[in-house]
């Protein structure tokens, strides 16, 4: 593996990016206004990488991206993503998020008693705001109470979050169908 890249790519919900080093994934980013903005994101997160063919593993992550913003049925869970520098908090909170299949949902609130304390669903949130691996990490997967949708920092904001449940086949409140005239 390429000691430090990136790459961008096309998905059915726009342009996406990925970076890696040695250890695995350091960055993934769900489309933003343009490419330099998500080139941005990714280069934080692993600062002075070049852009590069992806190696096989990296290449084999990008296809389940692919698979899963345009099918909704893909399983990123084994994809090795290298977490230095999140805080342990916030791996707890990740590692919990990669366990939730597609099409499926847990609260904020369903996480902080995973953790063991059910008030600490406000840092759930907070924690998911700061997800760098999305979609690897499906944050898009958690959702406020009562099965509401709750926010969402990536570029569009609920509506992208909904978007992506809706091609999963999550149903909370307000998902729009894919296709006009259904429900």
């Amino acid at each position: 593996m390429t000691s430090c890249g990136y790459t961008i790519f096309d998905t059915a919900i726009g342009r996406c990016g990925i970076a890696w080093n040695e250890h695995g994934i350091v960055a993934a980013g769900l489309p933003e206004a343009d490419d330099d903005k998500l080139r941005a994101r990714l280069l934080r997160r692993c600062p002075g990488a070049g852009e590069h063919e992806p190696p096989a593993a990296v290449q084999r992550a990008i296809d389940g991206v692919v698979a899963l913003v345009a099918r909704g049925t893909a399983d990123l869970s084994d994809i090795a993503l290298d977490m230095d520098g999140v805080p342990p908090f916030n791996r707890q909170i990740y590692e919990i998020a990669r366990a939730i299949p597609p099409g499926s949902t847990l609260t904020y609130g369903e996480i902080a008693t995973r953790l063991g304390d059910r008030e600490l669903a406000r840092d759930v949130g907070e924690a998911m705001g700061k997800n760098p691996f999305a979609p690897i990490v499906p944050c898009h997967r958690v959702v406020a109470a009562g099965r509401k949708a709750g926010g969402f920092s990536a570029r569009g904001g609920v509506n992208t979050k909904l978007r992506l449940l809706a091609i999963e086949g999550a149903q909370v409140e307000g998902t729009l169908p894919l296709f006009e005239g259904t429900r």
